[in-house]
């Protein structure tokens, strides 16, 4: 056992709205296509209800952001966005300047819904872009066109949001080096605040994993990140996190609190969550019911499992998180976040090596991911195990 106490991290809320117009392709998660009017009231009663359960497992600890993902929150009328952020405030302590994120798809969304979700209290969107060609999207089986698109980021501008997104994905099929930059230029055209930039990956349980595209190969991949990344730099646009860029202010609150092990409460259909208790020194982990059928079924309870993260378990999960991100991380979070020290379970050791190696630099203060760690951060967390 340690000599450290466990703190409590800041702590976020997480809310799942499981419908989409329809599945894409490449997506594993739980999102479901719209084969019929949405529950939207119906599933808002059970989401607050949901929340009102887990709010006694914080006390009241602030929650200094929120987000809606999906699936597609933006099919949610913003009378219900601002019926279930109303909810949260009257169960949960909510920051005065929390972020507030909600995900949307341009093809659900024209400029009076996004004003409508500001004046329901959300104040940063995430567009789901992913490419602003045609045989790309259509590849990609999105419902949305590059005119779509490009409103969508206009109506985000013009709504007096604090912030928003682009998400845009690059290694897509047949897709060579020059379509990759120029779907990012464009991008950058239209001067988001934030941009998600990351690779198309093929995950189990997909379309794309029972029929396989033509992706580029791996030299190509690595022009295109190079090359993109430069042109980023090159727009003012800093990299924070693997896939994520900003210009100076507008990084992801959310996002960052997960990355640096941060606690959060998860409502919805198959919504994950964290939460540490300082009491019993222990940190959970829960996930709700998967399906809507389920878990809008009042006959049973929304917790689908939960485990706590066994202390030997705990020095991966930090770091696995952490070295995502580009800033340093103090040696001090790493005590008070997993209540270990580095002398248990070999780490300082293991830490040690992976300096030595190039991966990490050290501090007296901190560790931080080299150029070479983030090419190579599977080996890097391999060696952490």
């Amino acid at each position: 056992m340690s000599d450290f106490s466990l703190e409590a991290p800041p702590l976020s809320l997480y809310i799942h709205i499981p419908w989409c117009v329809q599945k894409c392709p490449y997506c594993d998660f739980n999102s479901h296509g719209q084969k019929q009017k949405l529950p939207e009231a119906e599933y808002i009663s059970h989401l607050l209800d949901d929340l009102a359960t887990d709010a006694l497992l914080v006390d009241d600890r602030q929650v200094v952001s929120i987000f809606f993902g999906g699936g597609t929150p933006s099919l949610f009328s913003p009378d219900g966005i601002h019926r279930i952020l109303d909810g949260v405030r009257a169960r949960v302590n909510l920051a005065p300047d929390a972020e507030i994120t909600l995900e949307a798809n341009p093809g659900t969304v024209e400029s009076e819904k996004f004003i409508g979700f500001r004046q329901a209290g959300v104040n940063r969107i995430s567009i789901g872009v992913q490419s602003f060609q045609a045989d790309k999207l259509q590849a990609l089986g999105r419902i949305h066109d590059s005119a779509q698109a490009r409103n969508a980021a206009g109506f985000a501008h013009q709504a007096g949001l604090r912030s928003f997104n682009l998400d845009l994905m690059h290694g897509l099929p047949d897709q060579g080096l020059d379509d990759a930059l120029s779907d990012l230029q464009t991008a950058i055209a239209q001067k988001p605040p934030h941009l998600s930039w990351y690779q198309l990956t093929i995950e189990p349980n997909t379309q794309f994993a029972s029929k396989p595209p033509q992706l580029p190969e791996d030299d190509i991949l690595w022009d295109i990140q190079q090359q993109g990344h430069a042109l980023l730099e090159a727009a003012g646009y800093q990299q924070y996190e693997i896939s994520g860029y900003s210009l100076a202010g507008h990084q992801c609150q959310h996002n960052l609190n997960y990355w640096r092990f941060g606690d959060y409460l998860g409502i919805g259909c198959g919504a994950h969550g964290k939460i540490t208790d300082t009491r019993t020194g222990s940190i959970q982990r829960r996930v709700k019911i998967k399906h809507p059928k389920g878990y809008m079924d009042i006959t049973r309870p929304y917790l689908d499992k939960q485990n706590l993260v066994d202390e030997e378990d705990r020095p991966f999960e930090f770091f696995m998180n952490r070295l995502r991100l580009v800033e340093p991380c103090p040696k001090q979070d790493y005590d008070r976040f997993t209540g270990l020290a580095l002398s248990q379970f070999s780490l300082a050791d293991k830490l040690a090596r992976a300096v030595d190696m190039g991966l990490l630099a050290e501090t007296s203060q901190s560790w931080q991911v080299t150029d070479q760690g983030r090419r190579y951060l599977n080996s890097l967390l391999e060696m952490l195990v």
